[in-house]
């Protein structure tokens, strides 16, 4: 499951997809929205995303993590705004050992802040900034 949306999202309708019987180690990455930042008391976040090449990427991390690690993995991750506290980002990565999944794990939410146009912007009591790459000019 990929999954790039602008409702809550919880954890366990992703764990439940990803459990197959031959899976000896599942493990999860939940990415939530703190409040604080560089100092900076956060008010919320707000994510931007060009959709269908992020889910494009999303698929390639899937694959690689399913070539490398002979694992299965979901990724959902929320755009739009999200409150202080709510879910981000999730993944679940199901594979025969618990090594093979911990390290996917840790490669698919590395991969997705290299390689994924999802953008975020913080916000402040004094102002807001972005966070990493800033959006491109998708035409639109």
């Amino acid at each position: 499951m990929i999954d790039i949306t602008n409702t809550p999202i919880f954890i366990q309708p992703v764990i439940d997809h990803v459990t197959q019987k031959h899976h000896g180690a599942l493990v999860s990455f939940i990415g939530t929205v703190r409040d604080n930042a560089e100092g900076k008391r956060v008010l919320y976040l707000e994510y931007e995303t060009y959709p269908d090449m992020a889910r494009k990427k999303l698929e390639e991390i899937c694959a690689e993590i399913g070539n490398r690690w002979h694992g299965d993995v979901d990724i959902v991750h929320r755009v739009g705004r999200i409150e202080v506290g709510d879910n981000a980002v999730i993944i679940v990565v199901g594979a025969a050992h618990r090594s093979e999944a911990f390290i996917a794990c840790q490669y698919a939410i590395d991969r997705i802040k290299e390689i994924v146009p999802i953008w975020k912007k913080e916000y402040y009591e004094d102002g807001s900034s972005w966070i990493g790459h800033l959006p491109i000019n998708t035409g639109t």
